[in-house]
This record gives C-alpha cells, structure tokens and sequence, in this order.
C-alpha cells in the first residue's frame, strides 16, 4: 500500500513560497511515496518536480494542475499541458480528459475556496473523482458534505494536504494499492 498527497501547492503558484525540495524532504519523512504537484494554472512545478525525482523508484510525482474553471477549481490529475483558466467546468473537464487525465474536485463545496459545487451542479459533470477529505478544514460540513456525494454516486474519494506551505505536506493523505507508475496510479 502507497501513500499518495495529491494536492500540493509549490513556488510555482502564485500563493506558496514552498520549494520542491522541502516539499519532497516532508513528504518522505512522513512516509508520503506519491505526491501530485497541482500548482494553480501551471503545470511547470509539476513538470520540474517529475524532473527531479525521475531516478528515485521509491518516490513518484504524478502531472498535475489546478485549474480556474469559470464555476471554481478543478484538478487536472495526470495532465502535463496547461489547461486555459476560465473556462466552463464541463470544458475544462474535457481538455483534462484529451490529455489522458483525471478531473477530481478539490474541496467542492467551500465557496471561499472556489468550491466547483459551490456554484456548478455535479449532475452536469463528468468528474472522476472527489476530496473528501482537505486537510485544511478535516472535519466539518465541507467534507461531510463531499463525503456523503461520493457514497451516494459512488465516485473515488480522495484525502489531501492542499498544502501551500511546505510544513503541511501530508497532513491528509490517502492509501492507494498501485505500482509506482503514473499509469497504475490513475487506473487505481
């Protein structure tokens, strides 16, 4: 069983100052063996991380981003080209899947966090997957909330840091059986 942070800002986002390097120095001290670089609108902290790792087999970076849809955040999961920002959801969510990827929705209901269901209604998307668990509000409606769409439509749910300090990095992760390959991890 790995352990996988899938949401982890770095300097590469306009709104964390946190360098790979410390980014991977707590995530392996926590045990953390898979993480996803999902800096806002940019896949270049992604890309550079992938670069870093690329001869550590114990330790795997997934392509990712966060994207600005119109309706709120999107997480392209596996993308490794940037995805234009403000577009519609259900656009934004196509792109995410031409480039094989996976479209998970980040912390979905907090509105002040662009929460995509804050404002979008998640019977017009086709999304892969959704956090259920954020570590920057565990407990509380947010979650729950997340928690109970994710048993009703069965979708895979996710637990992640969403951290844009370094220090954060696994403070919420989730278990996933997988090989250490990018492809293993989107298919588990």
């Amino acid at each position: 069983m790995n352990r996988m942070d899938s949401h982890i800002h770095s300097e590469y986002s306009p709104d964390s100052k946190s360098s790979l390097k410390d980014i991977f120095k707590v995530a392996k001290s926590r045990n953390i063996n898979i993480i996803a670089i999902s800096d806002h609108n940019t896949v270049e902290g992604s890309k550079k991380a992938r670069e870093l790792t690329k001869k550590d087999d114990d330790f795997l970076v997934i392509p990712s981003i966060e994207i600005s849809a119109l309706e709120g955040h999107i997480l392209g999961f596996g993308c490794e080209e940037n995805i234009k920002r403000d577009l519609p959801a259900t656009e934004t969510i196509d792109l995410i899947h031409d480039q094989g990827g996976l479209a998970i929705i980040p912390h979905p209901y907090c509105f002040y966090r662009h929460g995509l269901l804050c404002k979008a209604d998640y019977e017009d998307l086709k999304v892969d997957a959704i956090e259920t668990k954020n570590a920057r509000f565990i407990v509380g409606y947010c979650n729950n909330k997340a928690k109970n769409l994710a048993k009703k439509e069965n979708l895979p749910s996710l637990g992640a840091s969403d951290a844009h300090y370094y220090k954060f990095v696994g403070d919420c992760y989730s278990n996933i059986d997988c090989e250490m390959d990018v492809d293993s991890v989107l298919k588990a």
